[in-house]
């Protein structure tokens, strides 16, 4: 029986993980980020990834850094077949990688070399990208600078957020690495070097980039809403009260009002103008201190003094 460790954290390698497990692939260990606060109470909460290998028994690691620590010295006693990532979240030590018997392979939810790191389906909602997909590639000490093994697109729809992609591309990474690691266990798998001429990288969203610029397109604040959609939220001050928007859709107005004007507001829509002259009709929102709402909620409670014609976004504020 193929012996692996596993790496992962979020809900993307959950679905991943159960794959090899439904599979019969012997996990010797589990690596996961430590348990985090969430909430007011700051609770702690173990990754998806720990719940279910715990469900099911399996050893598990949470170093806080896995270079250097106790526990990378155990992992590579293991001596597995295969090490396995997906969405870990952290720099593997190359002495770790080459400690595997056949290989060191990550499940990465782009279409490489196109967006290296740790945000690759957010960006490719923020750029607008028409499709996405998943590469299995061999680790190397560089991020995500292996060569590529396999890869499977997906096309971005219309309605899809980075929630929907996440889990769209959590089972075609599933699948495809299924599908590769025969391949790879009798050798007659064949990977590409990475064209570095093409490398576009995608870093960690950073709390300024949460905030939403109304100077922009209406089409570049959609696509904005959407790659932090659920998680982490776009924010924007609407008439002074700092607000999350979960969700938008794109009204073709071409209007001369200031960018940040409120268009039209009605009993179920509100649209305010985007830097193009175009506006941004808001379906869910969350004002501060509230929970994620239809429009219609909104417009009926926050937001039931917004007027036409008002600027409501001062698109100088952070």
């Amino acid at each position: 029986m193929t012996s692996v460790i596993f790496l992962g954290t979020p809900d993307f390698s959950a679905t991943v993980l159960q794959g090899l497990l439904d599979a019969k692939y012997d996990i010797q260990a589990v690596v996961t980020q430590p348990d985090k606060p969430v909430g007011r109470k700051q609770k702690l909460q173990a990754s998806p990834v720990k719940e279910l290998a715990e469900q099911n028994g399996l050893k598990i690691y949470q170093p806080a850094k896995l270079p250097g620590s106790e526990e990378v010295s155990e992992l590579k006693a293991l001596n597995v077949d295969l090490i396995i990532t997906a969405a870990y979240g952290q720099f593997l030590p190359n002495s770790f990688l080459e400690s595997a018997k056949v290989a060191a392979i990550n499940v990465h939810g782009s279409l490489l070399p196109k967006y290296r790191g740790g945000a690759p389906i957010q960006w490719s909602l923020l750029n607008g990208d028409k499709e996405t997909g998943i590469t299995i590639m061999y680790m190397v000490k560089a991020m995500d600078a292996g060569n590529t093994i396999s890869s499977a697109k997906l096309p971005i729809e219309a309605d899809d957020d980075n929630g929907s992609l996440f889990e769209k591309l959590a089972v075609i990474g599933r699948d495809l690495l299924l599908k590769t690691i025969p391949d790879i266990l009798d050798g007659t798998s064949d990977s590409i070097e990475q064209d570095e001429n093409e490398v576009v990288f995608s870093p960690n969203i950073s709390k300024e980039q949460e905030h939403l610029d109304f100077s922009q397109s209406a089409e570049q604040i959609f696509n904005h809403i959407r790659a932090l959609s659920p998680e982490p939220g776009a924010w924007v001050n609407i008439d002074g009260q700092r607000t999350k928007i979960y969700k938008s859709a794109v009204e073709n107005i071409d209007t001369d009002l200031k960018a940040g004007t409120v268009f039209e507001i009605t009993k179920k829509k509100l649209v305010i103008v985007a830097g193009d002259g175009n506006g941004v009709s808001i379906k869910k929102i969350q004002p501060a201190g509230k929970k994620v709402m239809d429009v219609a909620n909104y417009i009926n409670g926050t937001g039931k003094n917004l007027e036409e014609g008002q600027v409501v976004v001062n698109i100088n504020e952070r």
